[in-house]
């Protein structure tokens, strides 16, 4: 008995420490010399989140994202310019992403620009969204955490992507 409690805590550990990825390479890097950062918080969320309607003007019309930021958890952004680290952090994502819980999204390849997106979920929904985009003299990491509804996501790009 004592065997499969110790397996369970194992487990939860695991599947606790998938979760802290993104934050993990926040708090890593987030107070080194050349390095931008942005944290918001969940209480953020919350707190934006009983807006009732936050529509942002683009060319197709208005996008309602308050749907989408009352589900968020936290999100993690990283400009990093300093020379020494660019390497460490795209490699420090790369290595979270091939645990096997990360599918990439999109690649675009240009010019020496290597920029991609992240999911990690099922079909109704993803729990966290990461983007990294590195050149040869900077890489800037988001991760976004929650509870996102995959079909409210897909519409908001549909709607963004449709102008």
């Amino acid at each position: 008995m004592k065997k499969l409690y110790f397996i369970a805590i194992l487990l939860l550990a695991a599947i606790g420490a998938y979760a802290q990825d993104g934050k993990n390479i926040y708090n890593r890097y987030s107070d080194s010399k050349g390095v931008s950062a942005v944290y918001i918080s969940p209480a953020m969320f919350r707190l934006i989140g009983k807006i009732p309607e936050l529509n942002v003007e683009s060319e197709g019309g208005n996008v309602d994202l308050a749907p989408l930021i009352r589900t968020l958890d936290g999100f993690y952004m990283l400009d990093i310019s300093e020379k020494a680290i660019i390497d460490e952090v795209a490699s420090q994502v790369d290595q979270m992403v091939k645990k096997g819980r990360y599918e990439i999204l999109m690649e675009v390849k240009d010019e020496g620009e290597n920029v991609r997106m992240y999911t990690v979920g099922n079909d109704k929904t993803i729990e966290s969204l990461v983007f990294i985009a590195k050149d040869d003299a900077s890489v800037q990491f988001i991760c976004i955490d929650g509870t996102m509804s995959r079909s409210d996501v897909e519409n908001l790009i549909a709607q963004y992507v449709a102008e």
